[in-house]
């Protein structure tokens, strides 16, 4: 579930970054035209380009990467100034592309952004669940619902359009049977959320979720919201609270598998740091409630959590390795290696390693050696590298099928 935003309070000059992100990834101006790529300069094409398997798309700063997923070859460069993000859209075609005017879809399989957006100041959280994708933009409080299927048209699918009370950061979820769960919040502070059923009538509501941030689907369609003293958990129409170990114990990205109740999170204890560095992760058992911390001896940032194709929890290290952790016992199961060290920067916004997994496979990047790596999770070893014109930020793609 892509998805994740923003994973710590900055100050100073990355506070002033910061507001002016609205810590959503904010991207510049969209309209310049499309432009093709081979290693390196661009060149206007005017004709489509061929079609790409299991595509992958990287950020780098003024435009896109788009690689074949299987040989990591970059078959086309798009021009797209600004800071953008991408997250994928559902399909086995389409990548959502977060720019500064809105939500735009990119045909990563036809190597082209397409003219399907969805338009509101500062685009945030990207969520995938039950055959839905939702889309919530910070300013303006709005989500928008449809299904990835309805792509395919080229046109604007038809959907679901709900509006919070007050814009802020937010993310919200479909569940299988059209309820909607979003967060509750303004510009000021977040609190909790509220779960509201087909004709937009709540039914269920909690307040007791500070600073909520990020979201998970664990089996059995439970929902977990990072709080900033634990968890809160919607599941069989309710909530509960998990609380964390500490007073101030923050789980604000998390990652969720259908095969496992237990969603993986990252986990933070200290409220005044300018950018905490964690080495402990978060297992939360949907199930029992329970949340357990594991000592990784490494640090990570909020791109480093992921899930296997068997459920297993990953996450890749600072020690440039991918920690593969057996969620119900909580221990490190095989680190694989993937990049060299790295150190998380201060700015949100600047690059490092980013891991993304579709199938048996874990995409990750290395801005440092201009470099994206396809490893195998099953062998535990690198299939293939890339070296890129540009060292890239953000890393996703297409999904279905896989």
């Amino acid at each position: 579930m892509n998805t994740s935003i923003r994973n710590r309070a900055v100050t100073g000059t990355a506070l002033a970054l910061a507001v002016s992100a609205v810590l959503t990834a904010c991207g510049g101006d969209t309209s310049s035209s499309d432009a093709t790529s081979k290693g390196g300069g661009s060149t206007p094409s005017a004709t489509p380009a061929a079609s790409v398997q299991d595509p992958l798309v990287a950020t780098f700063d003024g435009g896109l990467y788009i690689l074949d997923g299987k040989s990591l070859e970059l078959t086309r460069t798009i021009d797209l100034p600004g800071f953008n993000r991408v997250n994928p859209a559902g399909d086995k075609d389409h990548v959502v592309v977060s720019t500064d005017r809105g939500f735009r879809l990119l045909n990563a399989t036809r190597q082209a952004l397409t003219d399907i957006e969805y338009k509101g100041a500062k685009p945030g959280h990207v969520v995938r669940h039950a055959g839905k994708t939702v889309l919530f933009t910070d300013g303006t409080g709005e989500v928008n619902v449809f299904a990835p299927g309805d792509l395919g048209t080229g046109e604007k699918p038809d959907g679901r359009t709900y509006r919070s009370a007050e814009a802020h950061h937010g993310v919200a979820i479909e569940l299988s049977d059209g309820r909607l769960l979003t967060t509750l919040g303004d510009e000021e502070k977040r609190t909790g959320a509220l779960v509201v059923d087909k004709d937009g009538k709540e039914i269920a509501r909690s307040e007791n979720c500070p600073g909520v941030h990020g979201e998970a689907a664990a089996r059995g369609e439970a929902i977990a919201l990072g709080c900033e003293d634990g968890v809160l958990i919607y599941k069989d129409g309710r909530f509960t609270k998990v609380d964390a170990p500490d007073d101030y114990g923050r789980t604000g990205n998390q990652a969720g598998s259908d095969a496992s109740p237990v969603l993986l999170g990252d986990y933070k204890s200290d409220p005044d740091a300018e950018l905490e560095r964690p080495t402990r992760i978060s297992l939360i058992d949907t199930g029992t409630a329970k949340l357990r911390l594991v000592e990784l001896g490494t640090s990570y940032s909020f791109r480093s959590l992921a899930r296997g194709p068997h459920g297993e929890a990953l996450v890749l290290g600072t020690d440039g390795a991918i920690h593969v952790i057996d969620p119900d016992r909580g221990t490190v199961e095989k680190k694989i290696p993937a990049v060299g060290q790295w150190q998380e920067p201060l700015d949100w916004q600047q690059a490092r390693p980013t891991l993304f997994v579709r199938g048996h496979t874990a995409y990750v990047s290395e801005p440092g050696k201009k470099a994206v790596h396809a490893i195998d999770l099953e062998a535990g070893r690198k299939r293939t590298s890339v070296t890129l014109p540009q060292g890239t930020n953000e890393l996703s793609g297409t999904v279905a099928g896989h």
